[in-house]
C-alpha cells in the first residue's frame, strides 16, 4: 500500500467513525427510555460479515460495546449473512449471548448496497423494564428476572413481527417505552446503513474487506507494540465487594507476554444464589476495558485491538455464571474488574494507573403505586431507574473526578428528566464533603442524594449498591475513599440493606451517600493551595484538612 492509499484508508476510517456515531445519536434522539435518552446507556457499532467489529461509536459504555463485539457472532450462527434480506432486524436480550442481563436489548441489522449485503450494524441499549421481578438482585434464576428473548426477527423485510411485539407489550410494566425503544434501535441501525452506503458510493467501494484489513492490521500491530513495551512477568491483585449473602473476593493473576496479556481469575469467589453473578462475556468486556485504559488507550476499540487480551475464568466462580443463574445486576461485581486490572498493572507500570474508585454505578430502581402499596396507593404506578455515580480514583498527576461514572461511562441523569416522567422528587443532590480519599492527588468526591415520592407517598427501592462495607482503596500510600451509606432520612438514621427490595415508608425519603474515590501518594505531599481550595469550596472540612494534610489554615 502506497502513501496515498494509506491516506485514503485513514480518511475512510474517520468517515466510518462518523457513520457509527450518527447511528448512536439517532438512538439517543429517538429513544423512549431515559436510560438511553438521558444517560447514554448504549452502544453502537459496525461489523464485517464474519461478525468482527470494525468500529464503535464514541458514545457508549464498555460493558455494552465489548460484550456486543461477541454477540454478533451468535446472531450469524443462527441467521447466516447469506440468508438476511433488506429490512430485516434481529434482536435478543439473552445474557449469555449479549451484554449480561435481560435489561439490555441487542439488535443486529444487515446493510445492503446494490442488492448485496456489505456489513452488519449492531447496537445495545438498556431499557427500563423487561417484566419479572424488575432490575434487582432478588431473583434466584434468570427466569424470574424478566422476559427472556432468544435471537429472533423483530422485523422481517421491513414488516414488524406482530407476535413478537404482542409478547413484548404484555410482558413489561412499561410497554409503550419498551416497544418504542425497539423501534428506536432498529431506526438507528437503518441510519448507520444509509450513511455507510453513501460512503461506499462516494469512494466506489464494492466491499468493506480492504478497509477492514487496514483497520485490523493497524490496530493489532499497535496494540502488540504497546504490550511489548511492558515489563514481563505475572502480577497479582484482589478486590473485595460487599456481595449479597457474603462478601465477594475477586482475584486476578495477569501475565504480560511479548505480544499478549493473559488474565487468570483463579481464587475468585464462587457463584451467588442471587442476581449479582456475572456472565463470562461481561467479565471479558470489563477486563479488556480495564487493561486497555492503561496499556493502549489511544488505539481504536475493535476486534483486532482486543484480540491480544485473553481471560481464563474458572467454572464455578462468580465471574463465569452459567445458565440459568440470576444475573440481573451483574454490573455490581463486573464494574469492579477495571480496578482489579489496574491493581495488577500497578506492579508493572505504577505511574499509569488510577487509585480505586466507587466503580459500580449507584442506580436505584424505584417503584411505586399499587404494585407497592396495593389499594392504599397514593400515587400512580411507576417504574423508573436513575443513574448516578460516586467519585473516581485519584490519577497519577490529577485528582479523581467527582460524581463521574467510571468504568461505565454513562452520563448522570438530570433530576428534572426523571421527575418529568415519574412522580418522584429529588430533595437533595450534591457533592459529599470529606468523601474523597486523601493523597498527593486526592480521589473524587461522592454525592449525597435524598429521594422521595410526590406527596411523600410510600414507594420502594430495589437496592443494588456496593462499596458500603468495602471502601475504594488508595494507591502508593493514598487514603481510602469514604464508604457508601444507604438509609432513610429519619432522625435515627435508619440503615437499609445495600441490596434487595425494600419499602420506603410514607413520609420518609431514601437517603444515599455515594462513595468517594481513593487517593494516590502521600497526603502530606499535596499542594497546600489545592487543600485550601477544597476547604474554601466546602468539600474538605478544616478539621479533616488538618488531620489528613497537615493544613494550617
Amino acid at each position: 500500500m502506497n502513501a496515498l492509499e494509506k491516506i485514503q484508508r485513514q480518511i475512510q476510517w474517520n468517515r466510518l467513525i462518523a457513520v457509527v456515531e450518527e447511528q448512536a445519536q439517532t438512538m439517543i434522539r429517538t429513544a423512549f427510555s431515559t436510560t438511553v435518552r438521558e444517560a447514554g446507556d448504549l452502544s453502537a457499532g459496525i461489523f464485517d460479515l464474519e461478525g468482527r467489529m470494525l468500529a464503535q461509536a464514541v458514545t457508549g459504555t464498555p460493558g455494552h460495546v465489548n460484550s456486543m463485539m461477541e454477540s454478533v457472532g451468535h446472531f450469524l450462527a443462527k441467521f447466516p449473512a447469506a440468508t438476511m434480506k433488506p429490512g430485516d432486524h434481529y434482536i435478543t436480550n439473552d445474557p449469555w449471548l449479549g451484554t449480561g442481563h435481560l435489561h439490555d436489548l441487542t439488535v443486529v441489522t444487515p446493510a445492503f448496497r446494490n442488492g448485496a449485503i456489505v456489513g452488519l450494524f449492531a447496537n445495545t441499549a438498556h431499557i427500563i423494564d423487561i417484566g419479572g421481578l424488575g432490575m434487582g438482585p432478588e431473583g434466584r434464576s434468570v427466569f424470574e428476572e424478566g422476559l427472556y428473548i432468544p435471537i429472533v426477527k423483530c422485523f422481517d423485510q421491513g414488516t414488524p413481527n406482530e407476535t413478537f411485539f404482542d409478547f413484548i407489550r404484555v410482558g413489561s410494566r412499561t410497554p409503550v417505552e419498551l416497544e418504542g425503544d425497539i423501534y428506536s434501535l432498529c431506526a438507528c441501525n437503518d441510519a448507520g446503513a444509509k450513511r455507510l452506503v453513501e460512503m461506499m458510493d462516494e469512494y466506489k467501494m464494492d466491499s468493506l474487506d480492504g478497509l477492514a484489513t487496514f483497520i485490523f492490521d493497524s490496530s493489532l500491530a499497535a496494540t502488540q507494540e504497546a504490550i511489548a513495551a511492558l515489563p514481563r512477568g505475572t502480577f497479582h491483585a484482589e478486590i473485595r465487594s460487599d456481595g449479597y449473602e457474603a462478601p465477594v473476593t475477586l482475584k486476578a493473576a495477569m501475565t504480560l507476554h511479548a505480544d499478549r496479556i493473559v488474565v487468570d481469575y483463579a481464587g475468585t469467589s464462587g457463584l451467588s444464589t442471587r442476581g449479582i453473578n456475572v456472565p463470562p462475556s461481561y467479565c471479558r468486556a470489563y477486563s479488556c476495558f480495564g487493561i486497555k485504559c492503561v496499556v493502549a488507550p489511544e488505539i481504536p476499540n475493535n476486534w483486532a485491538s482486543l484480540k491480544p487480551f485473553e481471560m481464563v475464568i474458572p467454572e464455578g466462580c462468580i465471574l463465569n455464571a452459567p445458565r440459568p443463574y440470576p444475573v440481573s445486576v451483574r454490573h455490581v461485581i463486573g464494574q469492579l474488574i477495571p480496578d482489579l486490572m489496574m491493581g495488577c498493572l500497578s506492579h508493572a507500570v505504577p505511574d499509569r494507573v488510577n487509585a480505586e474508585g466507587s466503580s459500580a454505578l449507584w442506580n436505584p430502581p424505584l417503584r411505586g403505586g399499587s404494585q407497592v402499596s396495593g389499594q392504599a396507593a397514593e400515587t400512580e404506578d411507576f417504574e423508573i431507574i436513575t443513574f448516578n455515580s460516586g467519585g473516581t480514583g485519584a490519577r497519577p498527576t490529577k485528582d479523581g473526578l467527582d460524581g463521574i461514572a467510571f468504568p461505565s461511562g454513562v452520563r448522570t441523569m438530570p433530576v428534572e428528566a426523571t421527575e418529568n416522567v415519574a412522580p418522584v422528587i429529588f430533595w437533595r443532590k450534591e457533592l459529599r464533603p470529606d468523601s474523597a480519599g486523601a493523597g498527593r492527588t486526592r480521589g473524587g468526591f461522592g454525592q449525597v442524594m435524598e429521594i422521595g415520592a410526590k406527596g411523600d407517598a410510600e414507594f420502594a427501592v430495589n437496592a443494588i449498591f456496593d462499596r458500603v462495607a468495602n471502601a475504594p482503596k488508595g494507591r502508593l500510600g493514598g487514603g481510602e475513599g469514604a464508604n457508601g451509606w444507604v438509609g432513610l432520612d429519619d432522625a435515627n438514621g435508619t440503615v437499609l440493606r445495600t441490596k434487595g427490595f425494600q419499602v420506603v415508608p410514607k413520609g420518609r425519603h431514601l437517603l444515599l451517600k455515594l462513595p468517594g474515590g481513593g487517593g494516590m501518594g502521600d497526603a502530606k505531599a499535596r499542594d497546600p493551595e489545592l487543600v485550601a481550595r477544597d476547604v474554601a469550596d466546602g468539600l474538605v472540612s478544616p478539621a479533616e484538612a488538618k488531620r489528613l494534610y497537615g493544613w494550617g489554615g
